[in-house]
């Protein structure tokens, strides 16, 4: 177990020497990667003092953080002494847990050295670790397995195309899988491949998906309602919204917007970019076709947003949803949803939101990682 331990330590220290140019670059110029960087390699979290117990949830980034409201409510209801921490990788996916759970320890997940991981489940004593639809790492499910402490998927989910890779390292994914306490899956199929990964079926249950238990369904909610004024919209126009777009779809989605206004001149559209990283290159996308445009950020909660005219067009103004964890609520405002990701390699992204609302939903071809 040591050495095994030893080796990824030397693979891991390896891999971050070829990429150390690159982490460097991004460390000194782009802030967010300086952020948590003692959690992340030397395993520096908050130390847990309280003997109550404590679940510790793993969510990679935004769209694993938005799937836990339902479930820790519910888990806070039948047991409020109990203390629930929120672990994330990414700095979009931090930012959205801290606004989402101030009552709850938020915290950036240690990087996969024994020494990290060992340190940070030390100080926080987790009675149970939770890992939100599928994060694997050898050190962590190792050392938490020498504490006794018991580790668990939960919302699991594994695609045809990861399935294939993991087949093919099955002689180290298949022990690892074998010491988690429980693999609930989302589905039969989702079910299938992991029994085929681990030889066995005890430690698997078919759940359904925890994406279903937080739709909304109002639309007269009081978020949709706020965006409805910041984005201006009236009474009888009709809302096409691309959500959780990649690139080129913001791009598909302004060209058949204009086509079809031509048609229905009373249409508007909102774009709503996946990745933070993009929302200043897709208003300057919406500036390049000359449209006038209103930007969330740039909107105090509660006014009506302020149009910026690229051009005099005539064009009802852009709308660009460019803050984090709103998504879900600006579905209400449509009357046709574009699922992103779906015209690219990504595969997808939750339909499960939009269609709550009765929207009509339009979908690429590539819907199979969802």
């Amino acid at each position: 177990m040591q050495i095994y331990a030893y080796l990824l330590n030397l693979v891991y220290c390896l891999l971050l020497a070829c990429a150390s140019p690159v982490i460097l670059y991004r460390v000194l110029v782009q802030k967010k990667y300086r952020s948590g960087l003692a959690q992340k390699f030397f395993g520096q979290l908050s130390e847990r003092n309280s003997n109550e117990p404590c679940f510790w949830f793993h969510a990679v980034s935004v769209g694993e953080v938005l799937q836990l409201p339902p479930l820790l409510e519910e888990l806070k209801r039948q047991h409020p002494t109990l203390e629930l921490l929120i672990s994330t990788t990414t700095h979009t996916g931090y930012a959205v847990a801290k606004e989402k759970f101030p009552e709850f320890t938020v915290c950036y997940f240690p990087l996969d050295f024994s020494w990290a991981v060992k340190r940070a489940l030390q100080r926080i004593r987790p009675t149970a670790v939770l890992l939100v639809e599928m994060e694997l790492w050898p050190n962590f499910v190792l050392a938490a397995d020498q504490a006794g402490i018991p580790v668990s998927i939960i919302n699991g989910r594994l695609s045809e195309k990861s399935f294939r890779g993991y087949r093919k390292l099955r002689w180290l994914i298949g022990p690892l899988l074998n010491r988690l306490q429980l693999i609930a899956v989302q589905t039969d199929a989702y079910a299938e491949r992991f029994q085929k990964l681990t030889g066995r079926a005890d430690r698997i249950q078919v759940t359904g998906s925890i994406k279903f238990d937080g739709i909304q369904v109002d639309r007269a909610n009081p978020l949709t309602a706020e965006l409805r004024n910041i984005f201006r919209l009236k009474s009888g126009e009709t809302v096409l919204i691309a959500g959780s777009t990649q690139s080129p779809e913001e791009q598909v989605a302004l060209e058949v917007y204009l086509a079809v206004r031509q048609r229905f001149p009373r249409l508007r559209l909102i774009l709503v970019p996946r990745h933070q990283e993009r929302f200043h290159e897709v208003a300057e996308l919406v500036k390049q076709y000359g449209l006038p445009l209103i930007r969330r950020s740039e909107q105090e909660s509660g006014e009506a947003g302020s149009v910026l005219p690229f051009t005099n067009s005539q064009t009802p103004a852009i709308g660009l949803l460019d803050t984090l964890g709103e998504l879900k609520s600006c579905w209400g405002l449509a009357d046709i949803a574009f699922v992103g990701g779906s015209l690219t390699k990504r595969g997808g992204q939750n339909m499960i939101e939009p269609a709550g609302y009765g929207t009509a939903l339009m979908l690429g071809p590539n819907t199979w990682n969802f």
